[in-house]
């Protein structure tokens, strides 16, 4: 049952992990809102089952388009104006925190409208099982899967795909080339906050959701992303998977010491994983390993 969690957990970090990264590639800004989308993406399905019958994993297509086009008119209204202009990356990081505020104001508001269980909730009610283990387990686990054969498919195999790594490579030098840069990073805050939608769909299913839980997940996807790498996809994928089984796990063993009461604190073994990623490998493990690798060939 633990390692179920931890695993499941692991899946949701991997594909916020991923999302995030996707937009510091394309944009080189940090999207600060990336929690708050998630849990936009866990309201809207709670709001499809009360009011549609819908059930939540049912919600997940659903979910997926409406948190793309919000990712997309959050770029096009606010950072894409901010970048034509010339602005900084720290002003388009102070953007994207004051994005996450306006978010957490409208997940507040739309809690406060729905009321009652929308105050907190979760879906594990929702669940089923499968040879005792749950349907978040499968479920995730296939959302990962697909995630990860769309995104080789795309990346490798489509000339839109060929377009996309030339413009996160090399963003001037693709314009010269006759790329749409634009149009790649679009594409990339529609999927980025898409994965975030299904990841913040499927969160409920692990943990109670509730307006401030975007701002309190926000440090475990920045330590995934910096621990594997903030510009690597692979890296996204390999610290949202060390990060997801650490806070479980360690957390659990600390319980049986200090009591079950450190539980609360699982954010703890992220920022310590965060400060170690940027004082050892500030590039990475991924990008560690390339390198300890290439060294040792030589």
């Amino acid at each position: 049952m633990l390692l179920e969690g931890a695993i499941v957990y692991s899946n949701l970090l991997a594909l916020l992990s991923l999302g995030l990264t996707l937009t510091y590639i394309t944009t080189s800004v940090p999207n600060f809102a990336h929690g708050s989308v998630a849990v936009i993406g866990s309201y809207l399905t709670l709001s499809l089952y009360l009011f549609l019958g819908i059930h939540p994993y049912l919600s997940l297509p659903f979910v997926f388009i409406a948190c793309g086009i919000l990712g997309v008119a959050c770029y096009i209204s606010i950072l894409r104006p901010l970048i034509q202009r010339g602005a900084s990356v720290v002003i388009l990081m102070i953007a994207t925190l004051a994005l996450d505020l306006v978010l957490f104001g409208f997940l507040g508001a739309i809690s406060d409208s729905i009321g009652g269980v929308a105050k907190k909730f979760v879906f594990t009610i929702y669940d089923f099982e499968i040879w005792g283990i749950s349907g978040a387990f499968f479920v995730s686990s296939a959302a990962v899967f697909v995630v990860l054969v769309f995104l080789w498919l795309l990346l490798f195999k489509t000339n839109f795909g060929i377009a996309l790594r030339a413009s996160m490579e090399n963003p001037m030098l693709a314009e010269t080339m006759g790329i749409n840069v634009e149009k790649t990073r679009i594409f990339s805050w529609f999927l980025s906050c898409a994965l975030a939608g299904i990841a913040g769909a499927l969160l409920p299913f692990k943990q109670e959701i509730v307006p401030l839980t975007g701002s309190l997940i926000i440090v475990s996807i920045f330590s995934a992303s910096i621990l594997g790498g903030i510009a690597s996809i692979a890296g996204a994928l390999a610290g949202g998977y060390i990060i997801g089984t650490s806070e479980t796990l360690v957390t659990y063993a600390f319980s049986f010491v200090f009591g079950t009461e450190v539980l609360l604190y699982s954010k703890v073994v992220s920022l310590f994983a965060l400060i170690t990623a940027l004082l050892v490998a500030p590039s990475g493990i991924v990008e560690g390993l390339r390198k300890w690798s290439r060294s040792s060939s030589t």
